[in-house]
């Protein structure tokens, strides 16, 4: 099964080839990106590969509007969402969802699970988050906040690990670090409370 990361932005403005190629080069120097659908100024989708050839990651940019594929993966996004815990973040996530305005799809190729690739790619995907405004969703992980931190439980029960995790409460976000295999944290995050056992990394303040 194709396993997708993506970067959803609430600004209708996108990165230029130009810049991300920049971006890209700066500390990857070994990859490169091609156009695969549009121009140069109006790309529609990039293909990330390596100077050998090998492909990293499909990257396609889905303008959210009536009718549009970024509509239709937007919606989707509210169908999984239907019941999901913590309620705090779900309902955030909600209303997050209908500000987006482009979703950024990276389909992960085979020479992502490389240590080279898979760090040029999130260096890619880093350089679009970080220009603002923007969540990160996972395949199987789930969505964060602005701040890349998780806000739902959407892991397979047989999960474990640190993870750094968000709980929102009286519309601030708490940040932390839980084990995702521990029962007591997993049942804190569930009910939308921080495990008591952790220390918050940092409060982020109010967010709309």
């Amino acid at each position: 099964m194709d396993y997708h990361t993506r970067v959803l932005s609430k600004d209708e403005e996108f990165p230029s080839l130009e810049e991300l190629v920049q971006q890209l080069g700066e500390h990857h120097p070994t990859y490169r990106l091609t156009v695969e659908e549009g121009g140069e100024e109006e790309w529609e989708s990039l293909l990330l590969s390596g100077s050998d050839g090998s492909e990293v990651a499909l990257i396609e940019r889905n303008p959210v509007f009536d009718g549009s594929v970024g509509q239709d993966e937007i919606a989707d996004f509210l169908e999984d969402i239907e019941g999901a815990k913590p309620e705090s973040g779900a309902e955030w996530l909600k209303d997050y969802l209908s500000s987006v305005k482009t979703v950024y799809s990276f389909q992960h190729l085979q020479a992502a699970d490389t240590e080279e690739g898979g760090n040029a790619l999130h260096a890619l995907r880093a350089a679009i988050w970080e220009r603002g405004d923007a969540i990160i969703q996972a395949d199987l992980e789930g969505f964060t906040n602005e701040e890349g931190f998780h806000i739902l439980w959407q892991f397979s029960d047989s999960v474990s690990g640190p993870w750094n995790m968000g709980i929102l409460q009286d519309d601030t976000w708490y940040h932390f670090r839980m084990d995702l295999g521990d029962p007591a944290h997993r049942a804190a995050f569930l009910d939308g409370e921080m495990p008591a056992d952790l220390s918050v990394i940092r409060p982020a303040g109010p967010r709309g």
